[in-house]
């Protein structure tokens, strides 16, 4: 395999979760007596640019289908995060009723809402069928299509862009990232802004955050393979902000490269940028090393999590997990864990409840289930969203049941 950026040989491994089927591929009851498609689930890093990318199994048609089940408005701690998102972009870039303002990937509207509300002018791109429809009946204008140099330019010559271009956790989602890239040069206006928020790859190393890599994540990011990437697509990075959302990630505020005297590139923005890039740097990013260890943490991870679960079992105790979120299924699928040691996932989402998970096949249900059968240990698979979880199902104390974590190490609280 080459890279997906620059096209150099891929030799350095970052981890082999051996094979698994797409993370959000979900069961039906009737799916269960057929089989599934697993893809091998290895990822692999750049010596040449940096970028961390899974290998090329499957194409974006076959993983973010029509029936694709990730809703960003079933998290409540995430309408937050897009509210204060649209009220500081309106801010610091003084958006009004004559400003335009797009979202990539914009899903169910979860953020777009609050930009519609503030009566500024927007409209969303976004290519799976459920989601878009989620939008439209918000009354977002929705372009169902995946974004890249060629929808960026239809929508350029009939005077559609953009003073604000949001791209929230979909820079990792796109097989072909220069396209993706330049198609945002291609779709801003002379002195617009698109801000770009990921994961960092940086704190998925350290936290030892194995679980949020699958196949819908093409690639594992950092800023010095973005700064790289956007450069050789006619992006300027002109700042970035740190942030706590999915575990640590980064929010890079990009310009046009041929853009004059833009008045969001300042000297603060330019210092914040470097200073990252230095961590980066320190950190041993641009080293081999810094990715050696990853492979033996999800190893530990695996076998705490086992460990828990069997003796659980041996001791009686009951135990359930919520959230039937993608990293729950790396997750599970990696450890090899079934039905049998853990009986359900309970999801606030209606549309997943009633389904299985994909490779594991544990059922899928509704809270109702969890107070009716009140057990001994709810394993949060959402790691990120624990407080959030924690705060939800508090009700889960009043039987003396208790929570847990496995990642990034077994927890009980």
């Amino acid at each position: 395999m080459k890279c997906r950026h620059c096209a150099q040989p891929l030799t350095l491994p970052l981890i082999d979760l051996g094979s698994a089927p797409p993370s959000n591929a979900y069961l039906s009851a009737a799916a269960l007596r057929a089989p599934e498609v697993w893809y091998p689930l290895r990822v692999l890093v750049c010596q040449h640019c940096w970028l961390a990318q899974t290998e090329d199994h499957a194409g974006r048609e076959a993983l973010f289908t029509q029936d694709y089940a990730y809703f960003s408005s079933y998290s409540s701690s995430w309408l937050a995060h897009a509210r204060q998102y649209v009220q500081d972009m309106r801010t610091r870039l003084g958006l009004d009723a004559a400003s335009t303002v797009v979202e990539v990937a914009a899903n169910d509207g979860y953020l777009l809402q609050y930009v519609q509300q503030a009566g500024i002018p927007c409209y969303g791109i976004e290519p799976t069928a459920g989601t878009a429809t989620a939008a439209r009946a918000r009354g977002i204008t929705i372009i169902e299509r995946f974004f890249g140099v060629a929808l960026a330019d239809e929508l350029a010559a009939q005077g559609r862009q953009a003073d604000l271009i949001a791209a929230n956790n979909v820079l990792a989602h796109v097989p072909d990232i220069n396209d993706f890239v330049a198609g945002f040069t291609r779709l801003l206006k002379p002195q617009g802004v698109a801000t770009f928020e990921f994961p960092h790859l940086l704190r998925m190393v350290q936290g030892c955050q194995f679980d949020t890599a699958y196949h819908e994540h093409y690639s594992y990011l950092s800023l010095t393979a973005v700064q790289r990437i956007f450069a050789a697509n006619g992006l300027a990075v002109i700042d970035v902000q740190e942030l706590s959302t999915h575990g640590g990630s980064l929010r890079v505020f990009a310009a046009r490269a041929d853009a004059a005297a833009h008045p969001q590139a300042t000297p603060e923005g330019a210092a914040r940028v470097q200073a990252l890039l230095e961590v980066e740097m320190q950190a041993g990013m641009c080293s081999t090393g810094f990715y050696s260890d990853f492979q033996l943490q999800a190893l530990r991870i695996k076998r705490e999590l086992l460990t828990f679960l069997l003796q659980c079992q041996a001791r009686g105790q009951t135990v359930a997990a919520y959230g039937a979120a993608a990293k729950g299924n790396t997750l599970l699928n990696f450890a090899g864990v079934r039905p049998d040691l853990l009986p359900y996932v309970v999801d606030k989402n209606p549309t997943k409840q009633g389904q299985y998970m994909p490779g594991s096949r544990i059922p899928i249900v509704d809270e109702a289930q969890l107070r009716r059968e009140q057990p001994d240990v709810v394993l949060i698979l959402p790691w990120n969203l624990r407080e959030e979880v924690a705060a939800q199902l508090a009700y889960v104390r009043s039987w003396g049941g208790q929570f847990a974590l496995a990642v990034p190490q077994l927890e009980i609280f």
